[in-house]
């Protein structure tokens, strides 16, 4: 398979994409909002394997919040192949972080 990014160095930091949306609810949101975000966790899992940009490491309900968590050694190229299936989730307000290096580094946001 071609690659369709560059690749990084391989001692650069691993940078991350976390994505935020508000669900219903004080707590885990209805059932049919988690099924959604499994879903797209699914779908957005193959899309960055096939990639070859990092992975779809997980996610979390709470608060009134779903959080998906990717990582890989290019955020901006991570996003690139997640934005499609994220801006298709129907939850507002949602935004995602992009962290370009390690756990230190600043953050930009993306609003969705």
């Amino acid at each position: 398979m071609e690659e369709l990014f560059d690749a990084p160095q391989a001692d650069a930091p691993e940078q991350a994409v976390i994505a935020h949306f508000r669900l219903s609810g004080e707590q885990f949101g209805e059932p049919d909002e988690r099924a959604a975000i499994y879903d797209a966790k699914r779908a957005m899992t193959v899309a960055v394997e096939d990639a070859g940009v990092g992975e779809v490491d997980g996610n979390e309900f709470g608060g009134g919040e779903a959080v998906v968590y990717a990582y890989g050694p290019d955020a901006d190229a991570l996003f690139k192949v997640m934005e499609p299936t994220l801006r298709g989730l129907p939850f507002r307000p949602a935004y995602v972080t992009l962290r370009r290096g390690d756990a230190e580094a600043a953050v930009s946001r993306v609003d969705l």
